[in-house]
């Protein structure tokens, strides 16, 4: 395929040519030749999406009000006046390439070729249509805003934006995708961020060449390095308070066009558990809660496998009673426990699955209900016993708790594994499949962030990124940014004086 381009001609019939035959079969555009000028001499060529222009003769629209505009300038003048955008349109853009122009055309807007000027210009009007702003299914807050990101990434950049109203928020603007020319946006705080962090996520994000971007998690896979991590090294969210804090943080937010999901990087271990109202409620409330979470993490993928390691190797440690209470459970049960256990796991992962993909209501009935029914009848049928449903339940009940959904996939994947080793070398696999872990995450990294951070490596932020892990200090405490942020930069709240 040729990359030449062609330069729009003074002349309109050429570049009338030139687009018609660049979309050729296409319904969907719009091409109107129209006469401009108080005379009605000026030849003109307006070309758009159907859904994506409103009508043209609304004065209320910036097309609207351009053609009218033009239709009552003197023909002779029409040439100064789009040079000088007398019009006062605050978004026209001008090409000088037939292929530039129609390009600008697919972002949603308009576009207009007039005889004798040897430019198209592209003119805003409502664009594509998209979902309204509302709240995030995912992330549900008790406390703080109620919007969430939506599909257009010009309305996810205001969100942000509302937030922090500063002239040192930048957004620079990427495409990707060889056919689908996705625009990808990297919000940061220009005196935050390390420009060698954002040099290495630019490089990252540009390194692959694909056809199509339809959504971040496709960026997010080609620009991780240790893709076969269970752990996502980059941060998802759809809440705009989220992003703007991390911007705040000195970190970089990544919005992709057509998706309402955030990439917020470098990431760690610990901004996994923590969620936006956590900084909205006292320091007892949101210590508290993190609290529960960081244990609901670990017991989310440990838990059935520690059953298993305690009641087929080393029942010696169990109290008498309760060791009657489970050996009394089991009676009748004709499998293994380890095979009862993966039984009930993949049953409830299946009714999880179940439950997301079946629509609306019927969906959280199929998820609640078809648990109750499903355990009840396997108790009752002598296929496992009570005592596993309740481990099972339980590990579930813990991953719910994790906030971010992509990262408690990672335990629900884990667990399996835990479970298989437990099951075969008792609480020494336990260890070692815990072990194993650990040492992974130890050695993970996000853009230079030691993933474990700052439960590692807590020395470098002067151990002041402890004040905002599992315990989380009074705000009035917390007088400095992570260690995202430059060294010079860190100080973030300091009282004023005389106050």
């Amino acid at each position: 395929m040729s990359n030449e381009k062609t330069k729009i001609s003074t002349d309109i019939q050429k570049n009338i040519d030139a687009y018609r035959k660049l979309f050729a079969d296409c319904a969907d555009i719009k091409m109107k030749e129209m006469w401009l000028g108080s005379e009605k001499k000026t030849r003109c060529f307006l070309a758009y999406i159907e859904v994506a222009v409103s009508n043209m003769l609304l004065e209320t629209t910036a097309l609207g009000r351009a053609l009218a505009f033009l239709g009552q300038t003197p023909g002779a003048d029409i040439n100064s006046v789009l040079d000088a955008n007398a019009m006062g349109i605050s978004d026209v853009t001008p090409f000088e390439y037939v292929e530039d122009a129609a390009a600008g055309m697919l972002t949603g807007d308009a576009v207009l070729f007039v005889d004798g000027y040897g430019r198209a210009l592209k003119i805003a009007d409502k664009g594509y249509p998209g979902a309204t702003i509302k709240e995030p299914d995912s992330e549900k807050v008790i406390r703080g805003s109620k919007e969430g990101f939506t599909d257009s990434i010009k309305m996810n950049t205001a969100l942000i934006r509302k937030r922090i109203r500063s002239t040192r928020v930048k957004v620079q603007e990427l495409r990707q995708g060889l056919r689908s020319h996705t625009a990808v946006d990297l919000v940061y705080m220009d005196d935050l961020i390390y420009p060698s962090v954002l040099e290495e996520i630019k490089k990252r994000v540009e390194a692959y060449e694909i056809d199509g971007v339809m959504d971040s998690g496709i960026i997010e896979q080609l620009a991780e390095t240790k893709w076969y991590s269970p752990f996502p090294q980059f941060q998802t969210t759809q809440r705009p308070d989220r992003a703007a804090i991390a911007v705040l943080e000195g970190r970089v937010v990544l919005l992709s066009d057509n998706s309402p999901t955030a990439l917020i990087l470098p990431t760690d271990f610990n901004s996994f558990l923590k969620t936006s109202d956590d900084y909205y409620n006292r320091f007892e409330v949101a210590t508290f809660a993190r609290l529960l979470r960081f244990m609901a993490s670990f017991l989310a993928m440990t838990f059935p496998g520690l059953y298993l390691a305690v009641t087929n190797f080393h029942t010696q440690i169990l109290p008498t009673p309760l060791l009657l209470s489970f050996w009394e459970a089991r009676i009748g049960v004709p499998f293994p426990a380890a095979l009862e256990v993966l039984l009930m796991e993949v049953s409830f992962e299946l009714l999880r699955e179940a439950g997301v993909r079946l629509p609306g209501a019927m969906g959280n009935t199929i998820g609640i209900v078809g648990g109750l029914i499903i355990g009840q009848a396997a108790v009752e049928a002598n296929l496992v016993s009570p005592i596993v449903v309740i481990v099972v339940a339980f590990t579930a009940l813990c991953s719910f708790s994790i906030p971010n959904e992509e990262f408690a996939f990672s335990f629900r994947l884990l667990k399996f594994y835990i479970i298989i080793m437990s099951a075969w070398l008792g609480f020494f696999g336990f260890l070692l499949g815990l072990l194993t872990v650990l040492i992974h995450l130890s050695r993970l990294k996000s853009f230079g962030i030691p993933y474990f951070m700052p439960f590692v490596g807590a020395d470098l932020s002067g151990y002041e990124d402890e004040r905002d892990s599992i315990w989380r200090s009074p705000l009035r405490m917390m007088k400095r940014r992570p260690i995202y942020a430059r060294r010079n930069k860190r100080v973030r709240l300091r009282k004023r004086e005389g106050k």
